[in-house]
């Protein structure tokens, strides 16, 4: 059956929606985007992901589509339409379409698409067995701190690690880690949890603020520094954040077992927190 999808202030069947060759993602990456994970039919950390997507559209000067109270609407619409009791609804706003010229085309009212996907978030194998991740260069620009659809960097990245059978790259700066293609990095040594502090060099992930304010009501240790990937090889545990993924342990980096090779206890109750508070707070 076909999916409804959004396109600026219509709902169409997937096959009936159309965005014209001249718009600004399409030919320069010039968009933000965010994606919101359902569970129970109810959207996990909306409004942390508005303020990120409020956020990104300010530091490039991109207008607003609507209000945040008619893009929640939005969401639970699609959500309603389409019946999905658990996956996600990924939206993307643009710059809207003009003849192709790199400065910023003027009146030009913002495109705003939404479409729903259905899949098993919380019944996801990965949690049992973990996940292997692969180190790579990170060859992006200076900004990652706003959420672009400009994303051939990670693309390439995650192609790269599926071709060498893991699930996530990790992208190495200066000998430190960034953060995965698609996730927040962690390392987990004598029970102490150690993130990137945040900055343009890493997108701040929603997934991440939420985890990190619970580790701090449930007394976890955290270290905000920078880690190198030596440091990874001999962390007790390791795992990655994101939005579809929630909290997922790592149990091998480029070939080398962490800790005794299966998801760590931590981590694994870190998940477990994760999932308990954002079900409560879900809209």
């Amino acid at each position: 059956m076909s999916r409804t999808v959004y396109v600026n202030g219509e709902y169409v069947p997937e096959e009936d929606a159309t965005v014209s060759i001249f718009d600004r993602a399409f030919l320069f990456g010039d968009g933000i985007y965010e994606v919101t994970s359902v569970l129970g039919g109810k959207l996990i950390d909306f409004e942390a992901h508005v303020q990120r997507l409020d956020r990104s559209l300010g530091e490039i000067s991109m207008d607003w589509p609507c209000t945040p109270e008619e893009l929640l609407e939005v969401h639970r619409e699609l959500v309603r339409l389409n019946n999905v009791v658990e996956g996600g609804v990924y939206m993307q706003v643009t710059r809207g379409s003009a003849d192709r010229e790199f400065p910023f085309p003027a009146e030009t009212p913002t495109t705003l698409v939404a479409f729903t996907q259905a899949r098993p978030l919380l019944d996801n194998p990965r949690v049992k067995t973990g996940i292997r991740v692969v180190s790579m260069p990170d060859i992006r620009w200076q900004r990652r701190d706003i959420k672009s659809t400009a994303l051939l960097a990670q693309v390439l990245g995650k192609e790269r690690a599926v071709s060498e059978n893991a699930y996530e790259g990790w992208m190495v700066e200066d000998g430190y880690v960034t953060e995965g293609t698609s996730s927040s990095a962690y390392i987990i040594k004598d029970g102490k949890v150690v993130t990137r502090p945040l900055s343009n060099s890493i997108l701040p992930g929603v997934t991440r603020r939420t985890l990190l304010h619970l580790m701090q009501e449930c007394d976890v240790e955290l270290d905000e520094r920078l880690f190198t990937i030596e440091e990874a090889y001999a962390a007790d545990e390791a795992f990655i954040t994101s939005a579809s993924t929630f909290v997922l342990s790592i149990v091998d980096i480029d070939g080398r077992k962490i800790g005794d090779g299966t998801p760590g206890p931590l981590a694994r109750r870190l998940r477990e927190i994760y999932l308990e508070e954002a079900l409560k707070a879900a809209v």
